[in-house]
């Protein structure tokens, strides 16, 4: 490695132009802080293409300078270090003189700086540099090979540029860094590079066969998929084929074959039941002559009857005739018997008040009953009046019709449920007319928009009803067990509703309810629901739904207007005596007296006696004669009912049973004339079909098979919705290209056996040369720790390397260690930085470790950048390190502040003595020079 001579710079940071002499073994840099110490040494790392310390950059000093241009200019020893010129450290770059220049021009660009780099033979000055051509200045990049050919390697240039403080820095480094260090350094450049690309081509080459083998994957993993797409088509072809002769053979001749026999079953059953229908018809003949004597018989009875019932009207109406007389003569004798009580007190006024009192309290509850049931009997007959024939239901009750009304008259589309609803099966009325009873009036709105408005009137009027917005269609799936299946729905209804009669079960009774659960209802209205079970049951005159309600409330109201009629002749009978007597009395307390009426009226109350006795033995025989002609009445009712009812039971059976004959015969001659157009129509049809397929036995593997048509269509079904539903491929290239990657991957496998044996020739190679490496190393090993024992000895330190562990293995090679162990003062054995060490020792470690690296007995030479290598050491110590640098063959360029210790002055051959800036100069002092004379 050469050594530096002399370092010219030119606009460098505050330097205006200085050339310092370098040519000495210890260069000492002395000035006070801040002076330029460290921006000398950044000259000379960035002549020499390294980094400036601390975060610095050539491009802060060039523009501190204030000028267009800076220039770092060096001469170098060139000087043979055999009697071989290619010895010279710059023989590779053809330099050949004792002397060389090394020049770097930093010139602004634009607005950035750029440095280029110049080296040739002699000693070349600055104004010569600006004379010479473009071609001949170099990059940083290739500066940097120039000077590692010259020696100054990368790992060189790593560990020489220690920045302030940093002097053990090299003790830093673990073993495994130093070990890689070392090799760097002193390992046999062409072995390493052989080395490294035997390992970059087995890298490459088991890159190519795992790229070779991926794709294989890759073709695999495509041709199986491929495969399965050709299988699925190959599936989707046969589906096809199937589906086609189903569709155009099989279903059309199976059909054919089965309307064939299907045509001959249906003749052979019309012909039959032809001939069954034969004896019936003799049957019903035999019927209506009999029916027709019945007729007779009946005609007879009913002629019994009329006489019966004639003789009866007449005795009924003799003994009602008697009767009536009789209760005129008992009627006369009781107010006979009514003036002789009042007689007895006719004179006591207070006694005839007291029993006029009585009297009128016993008539008054029968007169306020009797004027109930005349009102009531007269709004039942004003109901009963507006039930006209033609109405569909009972008229709504007043509050409905006025909000209705209302609503009209607000035209507000509407209807109510009432309107809509019809029940269909009258067993099950009494049910829905009690599930419905309280949504009867709950208004369905035609239109959503209005119900704002409809709401507005209901609240006004109070209306206790829902109102509803708009209602939904009823279903056509209605379950037909439900409730909602009895009903006819002729209009929309609210949602909710609807879903309450679909959730509504019929059942028969109570325990099949139970039986099954759930919501359900019975015939007798008892309803259970998720609360519980209760009777919804309304009398019928409540009944509100259908025609057949108005019905049932005009039956029930005839019914009541009947009981009202009987219960009012019983008040009248009860009340008329009340009602004689009360005037009776009132005549007493008006001073007509009880015994005056009964001498005026004694003729006629001897009349009645005796008229009562005369008329009770024709009374008796009057009753008498009724009670024979009633027995008779009866028996002749009985008997024309019987014959009635067994000639009408008969004459139905005898319709019916001319109807079912008339009907299985039009039924038999249907299908008698359907089976030939059948016939006819088969033998026409068959033409389209080939001959072979004609008879059965040519079909007779497809009725095997399939069984029938339809299960032949079902299986077409079938085949057509896996064609529509699975994933299938339809693509018939998709073999053409199953073959192609067929011999694509082949191909591939080819290949990738090419790379495998590539690949293991590539892993012998790499073995050989990593023997090779492996030897070398350990030369190189042993050469550094020969280094550092002998700089150790200078320095009067024992210093102990382990030999690494080396295998023919890259993992082992990774992970080999330099272990290397110093003994100051005999203290024991202390590592690189275990942290035992004083700073001064840590200082003596770094230096030797660094020396060791340039320390070469053929090629001596090298310098060293340090940057106040005796921060924090004692005097012994800098005396210590001073005498080890100058015990050893390096070049060193130290720098240290200005102190009163000259120890650190002792080892230096040329000092150079630097000065801060005054303040307001442009420029820098000039640098001291001072050079130690010979000895």
């Amino acid at each position: 490695m050469f050594h530096l001579k002399s370092l010219e710079l030119l606009h460098w940071d505050y330097c205006q132009r200085l050339t310092l002499p370098l040519d000495g073994a210890i260069i000492t840099v002395a000035g006070p802080n801040g002076s330029g110490k460290t921006t000398l040494l950044d000259a000379m790392r960035t002549l020499l293409g390294l980094e400036c310390s601390g975060g610095r950059s050539y491009k802060t000093y060039a523009r501190h300078a204030n000028a267009d241009s800076v220039w770092l200019r060096a001469t170098v020893d060139n000087h043979p270090r055999t009697r071989q010129s290619s010895s010279r450290p710059f023989a590779r770059s053809l330099l050949y003189a004792d002397e060389v220049t090394l020049a770097c021009h930093i010139a602004r660009n634009g607005g950035d700086w750029q440095r280029r780099y110049w080296m040739g033979d002699g000693d070349v000055p600055i104004e010569a540099l600006l004379q010479r051509p473009e071609r001949e200045w170099l990059g940083l990049e290739a500066w940097r090979r120039r000077l590692e050919s010259a020696g100054l390697s990368r790992a060189i240039a790593r560990v020489l540029a220690l920045e302030q403080g940093q002097t053990d820095r090299l003790c830093e480094y673990s073993p495994r860094e130093l070990l890689r260090l070392v090799f760097d350094v002193f390992g046999d450049q062409e072995v390493l590079d052989r080395y490294e690309e035997a390992r970059r081509h087995q890298q490459a080459v088991a890159a190519e066969l795992e790229a070779a083998q991926r794709e294989l994957a890759h073709g695999q993993a495509q041709l199986a998929e491929l495969a399965s797409r050709v299988n699925l088509y190959r599936q989707w072809q046969a589906r096809v084929r199937e589906r086609d002769a189903l569709q155009h053979d099989i279903i059309p001749a199976l059909q054919w074959h089965g309307a064939r026999r299907d045509a001959a079953q249906r003749l052979w059953q019309a012909h039959r039941q032809r001939q069954r229908l034969a004896p019936l018809a003799l049957r019903l003949a035999a019927q209506r002559q009999a029916l027709a004597a019945l007729h007779e018989r009946w005609q007879q009875a009913r002629q019994v009857l009329h006489g019966s019932d004639q003789a009866y009207q007449a005795a009924r109406d003799d003994a009602e005739r008697l009767g009536r007389q009789r209760d005129v003569l008992h009627d006369t004798l009781q107010q006979q018997a009514r003036l002789q009580a009042l007689a007895a007190i006719d004179t006591d006024h207070g006694e005839l008040q007291r029993r006029l009192d009585a009297l009128v309290a016993q008539a008054q509850p029968l007169q306020a009953r009797l004027a109930a049931l005349q009102q009531e009997r007269h709004q039942l007959s004003t109901e009963r009046d507006q039930l006209s024939d033609g109405r569909r239901a009972p008229p709504p009750p007043p509050e409905v019709e006025a909000f209705l009304r209302e609503l009209r008259r607000a035209n507000i589309g509407h209807h109510v449920v009432a309107d809509v609803i019809d029940i269909a099966d009258e067993r099950w009325r009494a049910a829905a007319e009690g599930v419905l009873r309280g949504l009867r009036w709950v208004v369905v709105l035609d239109h959503a928009d209005t119900q704002a408005e409809a709401m507005a009137l209901a609240e006004r009027l109070r209306y206790r009803h829902y109102v509803v917005p708009h209602g939904d269609a009823v279903p056509a799936d209605v379950p037909r067990d439900s409730l909602l299946a009895v009903l006819r729905v002729r209009d929309t209804l609210p949602g909710w509703m609807i879903e309450t009669l679909r959730r509504i079960r019929r059942v028969a009774n109570i325990d099949e309810g139970l039986r099954l659960g759930g919501e359900w209802i019975t015939p007798q209205a008892y309803w259970r629901d998720g609360r519980g079970g209760r009777s919804v049951w309304i009398e019928p005159r409540e009944h509100q739904f259908g025609a057949a309600a108005v019905q049932a409330r005009r039956q029930a109201l005839d019914e009541r207007l009947a009981q009202l009629d009987t219960e009012h002749a019983r008040l009248l009978q009860r009340l008329q005596p009340l009602q004689h007597d009360i005037d009776a009395v009132q005549q007493a307390l008006r001073g007509v007296g009880a015994a005056q009426q009964l001498a005026q009226r004694v003729a006629e109350f001897q009349q009645a006696q005796a008229a009562l006795q005369a008329l009770q033995p024709a009374l008796a025989d009057a009753q008498t004669r009724l009670a024979q002609a009633l027995q008779q009445l009866e028996a002749a009712r009985a008997r024309e009912r019987e014959l009635d009812r067994q000639y009408h039971a008969d004459q139905q059976q005898l319709q019916h049973d001319q109807s079912t004959l008339d009907e299985q015969t039009r039924h038999a001659m249907a299908a008698l004339r359907r089976a030939r157009d059948e016939a006819a129509a088969l033998r026409r049809d068959r033409c389209p079909l080939p001959a072979s397929w004609r008879h059965s036995a040519a079909v007779q593997p497809w009725w095997a098979q399939y069984g029938s048509a339809e299960g032949a269509c079902n299986e077409l079904a079938r085949l057509q919705r896996d064609l529509d539903e699975g994933q299938w491929e339809t693509d018939p290239s998709v073999e053409e290209r199953h073959t192609l990657m067929q011999a694509n991957v082949v191909q591939q496998e080819l290949i990738a056996r090419e790379r495998q044996a590539g690949n293991a020739a590539a892993a012998r190679a790499v073995d050989n040369a990593r023997e090779r490496y492996i030897d070398v190393l350990r030369s190189t090993v042993r050469r550094y720790r020969k280094n550092i024992v002998e700089l150790g000895q200078l320095a009067g330190v024992e210093v102990h390397a382990e030999l690494p562990h080396l295998d023919n293995d890259d993992t082992v090679l990774r992970q080999a260690e330099l272990k290397v162990h110093f003994n100051f003062d005999g203290k024991g054995h202390i590592g690189l930085n275990d942290g035992e060490a004083s700073g001064g020792q840590q200082v003596i470690k770094s230096l030797i470790l660094l020396v060791g690296l340039l320390k070469d007995d053929e090629t001596p030479g090298g310098f060293v950048f340090i940057d106040e290598p005796f921060a924090h050491l004692d005097v012994r110590n800098i005396q210590l390190v001073g005498h080890f640098l100058k015990s050893t063959r390096a070049q060193y360029v130290l720098t240290t502040p200005i102190t009163h210790n000259v120890e650190v002055f002792e080892p230096a051959d040329i000092t150079l003595v630097t000065s801060k800036k005054p303040a307001g100069a442009r420029w820098a002092p000039p640098i001291g020079v001072l050079q130690r004379r010979p000895a």
